[in-house]
């Protein structure tokens, strides 16, 4: 409360402005996956320095395929209308500065805004994209990296496998909910060892991120000392596997990454990271 009793209002740091963009090719991955290529002259000079960053992704307002920009209010992205748009936090992959293009892939399930819209995009279809925001600062003197996620993580996991470093072991953990989502993980640099990669399904029934926080439990008990944890999926199982990492076994916090990349029974994203 302010001095005068009213209510403080939070401001937020402004994300980087949209840049408009059309999508130029749409290619499934897996049936599970779908990647989408956004391109247009807007893109130029965006960079993406760190693997596993994010960007945003504004899409037209649900039953529309006119992109509504929205504005900045201090707090949130609003449309003129006050509602909130669709946006959507995910991985940036290839970027191609030449052909001014960015590639995104979007994991499809029943009533997703974005999976929706990606199984029916067509080229030309309007969107714009913010960022990127911050991805891994690889630490080159770790003994180890275990890597773990749900499908969501997939392209971000995939981008990791080919930026650390050739000479360090790496882990994988990965949960999916149907063995459809499994794909060929991109390999690791010249001279790298295969990393050890752990697929995980999801039982029928069971709580998103529950086969995932339950084998990094598990191999957290067999981790060297030096290790670094990266770790990305449902927000809440993430949270779960936080606590575990920082509070159980006493890790610290400087040496695991972990973000909430959606969160169960919520239409938009987590956005949330350690």
């Amino acid at each position: 409360m302010s001095s005068a009793g009213t209510p403080l209002t939070r401001t937020r740091r402004e994300p980087p402005a949209f840049r408009r963009v059309a999508v130029r090719a749409v290619a499934p991955v897996t049936p599970r996956l779908v990647r989408v290529t956004l391109g247009g002259p807007e893109l130029d000079g965006l960079v993406v320095e760190q693997p596993a960053a994010s960007v945003r992704l504004l899409l037209p307002s649900r039953g529309s395929t006119d992109l509504v920009m929205p504005a900045w209010t201090g707090n949130e992205f609003l449309l003129p209308d006050a509602s909130r748009p669709a946006i959507r936090t995910l991985t940036p992959l290839r970027l191609d500065p030449e052909r001014q293009e960015l590639d995104v892939e979007i994991v499809v399930h029943e009533g997703g805004t974005a999976s929706g819209w990606a199984l029916a995009a067509r080229e030309g279809d309007e969107a714009a994209l913010s960022g990127p925001g911050r991805g891994y600062p690889i630490d080159p003197d770790a003994a180890l990296f275990l890597l773990a996620g749900d499908e969501s993580a997939l392209p971000a996991i995939g981008q990791l496998l080919e930026a650390l470093p050739a000479e360090k072991p790496v882990r994988v953990i990965i949960e999916v909910a149907h063995p459809d989502a499994r794909l060929e993980l991109p390999t690791r640099p010249a001279g790298a060892a295969p990393p050890a990669v752990e697929w995980g399904d999801l039982p029928a029934g069971a709580a998103a991120g529950d086969a995932l926080v339950a084998a990094v439990i598990e191999a957290a008990a067999e981790l060297p000392a030096g290790a670094r944890v990266w770790a990305a999926g449902e927000a809440a199982a993430v949270q779960r596997i936080r606590r575990h990492l920082l509070d159980e076994r006493g890790l610290p916090r400087s040496e695991t990454w972990i973000r909430g990349y959606w969160k169960h029974g919520r239409a938009g994203d987590a956005d949330e990271a350690d």
